[in-house]
């Protein structure tokens, strides 16, 4: 199994046996390795094409849907786990899918790109411009994301919804950052419940 190294991080932290929803799951990859590796189960939940036809591919169940909807066909505590990567910054409406997702499940495992990364500052400070990087590689005029933060709104956030950190891991590359994460990581993940 070779997992893209922020699939990995997600993947260690989900317990064995899981029930799973992966929320704009992309290509399938995680959900496909958790459900070979870990016998978990579970769907993804995709609206892109493409991406969901990569995922039928993998043998996921997966589902076409638009976020922005909710999770209300989903009872309460129905999943282990729900996985939001990379996804919640381009949602209308982040409070009320922060909240779907802990009716939904026990936890979530939440990431995103982290915008006070210091490499995003000076490309504001010093270029002038809005950052584009590996995990920002749109320019400001054809992005969909709607929504950036910085690991300490992600915690006032959190704080606000009455939602638990469990744990919070934070990268740049493929090494975790353990010092001044807010400015020297470009990615940030979270386990909430």
């Amino acid at each position: 199994m070779n997992l893209r190294d922020d699939l990995q991080l997600i993947y260690d932290w989900i317990p064995e046996g899981s029930r799973v929803l992966d929320l704009g799951c992309g290509d399938g990859e995680l959900l496909a390795a958790l459900v070979s590796h870990k016998n978990c189960t579970g769907y993804g939940i995709e609206i892109d094409t493409d991406s969901l036809i990569a995922a039928m591919g993998r043998g996921v169940n997966v589902i076409q849907a638009d976020l922005e909807r909710g999770l209300e066909e989903f009872g309460d505590n129905s999943f282990d786990v729900i996985v939001l990567s990379q996804t919640i910054q381009a949602m209308q409406n982040t409070e009320l899918i922060l909240q779907s997702l802990m009716r939904v499940s026990k936890q979530a495992v939440v990431s995103f790109p982290n915008f006070g990364y210091w490499r995003n500052r000076m490309q504001i400070a010093l270029g002038g411009h809005m950052p584009v990087s590996e995990h920002m590689p749109y320019h400001w005029y054809d992005t969909p994301n709607i929504h950036w933060c910085t690991l300490k709104d992600f915690d006032l956030l959190c704080a606000k919804n009455k939602i638990r950190v469990q744990e919070r891991a934070v990268m740049t590359g493929s090494r975790q950052v353990k010092y001044f994460p807010n400015l020297l990581g470009s990615l940030a993940f979270y386990r909430v419940g």
